[in-house]
């Protein structure tokens, strides 16, 4: 039977703006290999890196000292006992705003994700009063994570791992968050399966599936939110996420086009 593995890289260090993050990556993926040998670079290998490593290393942070809120921030944050400053970050980072009630602002990002408080975030910063943004543009981090590691790890270009930006998300109508993908490079975000029979030999008409959203839930239970592990190799994927002539993109595949929002 195919068998995945999700295993996470050794933690690395607090990571600050302007480190090289692909270097600490490889660093810790040489520390593995040595403990584990079977576990050095492998082709179709995948690391999942969460968004707040990402964002720290390209200095997408904000010091909540330096923000004068606007006087519906102030107001949304009085009532609902939050920091009026963060709600002020959040509308900046927001396209669209959706939902501006109970405490959450629903809105969608100029990358075009639609989330809680645009992904700002104040947890696992590191400092008090410093919160994180998302990266201006996950599938051009992803794949600039990518393209260095061949020769920080020593490898053949054929050989570098698609690289998935993870984060973590809400989900309508139900409890509780999940990982899903911001970005990717070198793997298809999608599995599209229609036009193919299921086991009965009906033929699928709309069953596309989130593989990057699956892999990045999957090392999200490996690593947890707070083991300072941002990093996860997952192997054992289906290559048909590999070998799929679009490189891939979140942003232009992943997000719906607000034309076919049903719920908007």
């Amino acid at each position: 039977m195919p068998t995945v593995t999700v295993v996470p890289l050794p933690p690395l260090p607090e990571i600050q703006p302007g480190d090289d993050l692909p270097a600490l990556i490889a660093q810790a993926w040489w520390e593995l290999a040595a403990a584990q040998p079977d576990l050095a670079p492998r082709r179709n290998d995948v690391l999942v890196v969460t968004q707040k490593a990402v964002s720290k290393a390209e200095g997408k942070l904000v010091d909540l000292t330096t923000i004068t809120p606007r006087p519906e921030a102030v107001a949304f944050a009085k009532q609902w006992d939050r920091d009026a400053r963060q709600v002020e970050v959040v509308l900046r980072e927001s396209a669209e705003v959706l939902k501006f009630e109970r405490g959450i602002v629903i809105s969608r990002t100029h990358h075009g994700f639609v989330c809680a408080n645009a992904g700002v975030d104040a947890s696992n910063t590191g400092q008090k009063d410093i919160v994180t943004l998302l990266p201006d543009d996950p599938d051009r981090s992803a794949a600039q994570i990518r393209d260095r590691l061949p020769a920080l790890l020593e490898i053949s270009a054929e050989m570098a791992p698609a690289v998935v930006i993870s984060d973590s998300f809400g989900r309508p109508w139900r409890f509780g968050i999940v990982d899903v993908a911001l970005g990717v490079a070198g793997l298809a975000p999608l599995i599209d399966l229609r036009g193919t029979p299921d086991v009965d030999g009906r033929v699928m008409h709309s069953t596309i599936v989130a593989l990057a959203d699956e892999i990045c839930s999957a090392a999200e239970l490996a690593a947890g939110k707070t083991s300072r592990q941002p990093v996860v190799l997952v192997r054992g994927i289906d290559p048909a996420g590999f070998n799929a002539t679009n490189p891939g993109s979140v942003t232009k595949d992943v997000v719906m086009p607000t034309e076919m929002d049903l719920f908007h």
